[in-house]
């Protein structure tokens, strides 16, 4: 699958302080490890309904990292999937009468054209999960043959030989550092992950199952969904979490440094994306797992059941800028949740105006290095996209007096935070 086409940032003088970011399993900020490198794997959409305000968050959250690294001289390895075949495409594909194929071009096509219209770099790999099938059956065969995968008889009228990843054997196959155990990337008691499991794709209550919270690896084929060869699995289809867990240890060295998304995945999503892993290599499959908040409207849940999503597309075709998209988005911290308002828009609108005057104006140079430092410190403590707007901010108040130095910051801006002016 192609990514979209970006610009590669250009370089600006100097370097900035290490990295410090927030990992959700140890629930703190932290430096990445020595020789963690910098390899990045970023959950992408399911292309039914593509690219809403709480999509354009995310992957602007993880550009800011992509930026931050390569600002520093590293060479950046980011991967991203589509998960182009799974239960949701299925079922909007059939209510709207369009193959599901078809939807899944259409809407990764979208997602394409806002993620360049929102100035985010590219992945050197992007990846879909119908591309992956080949990888993904011999992992599980191997799972199965390990004993910490197992196959349901049902007695629902469901179809023999679905595949499932035994949480509990996953748990007590392998011991040792590192080991994954349930409840290690996310934290959460049992009685939570019970609850998320059944609202997030998981099936706790399917009769046949060893554990509520043991996830789908395989799905054998329905009359009239999708499915491939499996192998000995028989035909049928993945499932979602060892989708992305293939994907990122074929792709990246392992453990590679940033998992990444949104808040919703830490559980099931990467909990069992990091069981999977564990379980088929005794490698964590990422040494920090960060995540993006959950972005709201006008301070109600934004979901596709209420029909009040702000669709990045729409946004852009009604005239919106998109520099004052990104911006609007920028306002808030990547971890934090938060909701989405014309007033919030508007205010980003006013800044690119501003911005984008001061940079005419210009500056001296030992002002715009110090700009250049403001920025660089507030992306190093834990990509504080706020702080670093408010030193431009500032600079624009009482640094933009003119001197001739307005292209450097414009330089700026547009490669540590992928704002073009």
């Amino acid at each position: 699958m192609i990514a979209w086409t970006s610009t590669v940032p250009e370089n600006v003088p100097g370097s900035g302080p290490e990295l410090q970011l927030y990992d959700s399993s140890s629930q703190e900020i932290r430096p990445l490890p020595p020789g963690a490198g910098t390899g990045m794997y970023v959950c992408g959409i399911t292309p039914y309904d593509a690219t809403h305000i709480g999509h354009a968050s995310t992957y602007v959250a993880f550009d800011l990292l992509n930026r931050y690294w390569r600002d520093g001289g590293a060479d950046v390895q980011y991967v991203q999937n589509v998960t182009d075949v799974d239960d949701p495409l299925l079922e909007r594909a059939e209510a709207t009468g369009i193959d599901w194929r078809d939807l899944a071009v259409q809407q990764t096509n979208l997602f394409r054209a806002d993620m360049e219209a929102l100035n985010v770099l590219a992945p050197q790999h992007y990846v879909g999960a119908v591309e992956t099938v080949d990888w993904l059956v011999p992992v599980v065969e191997d799972l199965l043959g390990e004993g910490i995968a197992y196959t349901v008889s049902s007695d629902d009228g469901e179809p023999d030989g679905d595949v499932y990843f035994s949480v509990e054997n996953g748990q007590s196959a392998y011991s040792g550092q590192n080991a994954w155990y349930l409840g290690q990337i996310s934290g959460l008691p049992e009685a939570t992950m019970l609850e998320l499991s059944a609202e997030r794709g998981g099936d706790p209550n399917r009769p046949g199952k060893r554990n509520a919270l043991d996830p789908l690896l395989w799905r054998v084929a329905r009359s009239g969904e999708p499915h491939w060869d499996g192998g000995t699995l028989g035909r049928g289809r993945p499932g979602w979490h060892i989708e992305c867990s293939v994907i990122a240890k074929r792709l990246l060295p392992q453990p590679f440094a940033v998992q990444g998304g949104g808040s919703d995945l830490v559980f099931p999503h990467h909990e069992m994306s990091a069981a999977h892993a564990w379980a088929s290599t005794r490698v964590p499959l990422a040494h920090h797992y960060c995540h993006a908040g959950m972005v709201a409207l006008d301070g109600e849940k934004m979901s596709k059941s209420k029909g009040n999503l702000v669709f990045v597309s729409r946004l852009l075709n009604s005239g919106v800028d998109p520099a004052a998209i990104r911006l609007a988005i920028l306002a808030h911290h990547y971890r934090s949740d938060w909701s989405w308002t014309e007033e919030g828009l508007g205010t980003a609108q006013r800044r690119v105006e501003v911005w984008r005057s001061a940079v005419r104006r210009g500056t001296e140079e030992a002002t715009a290095a110090s700009l250049t430092q403001a920025v660089r410190q507030a992306m190093a403590d834990d990509l504080d996209a706020p702080a670093a707007l408010l030193a431009v901010d500032e600079w624009c108040e009482q640094g933009a007096t003119g001197g001739g130095h307005g292209t450097e910051v414009a330089t700026l801006m547009s490669s540590l935070l992928g704002v073009r002016l």
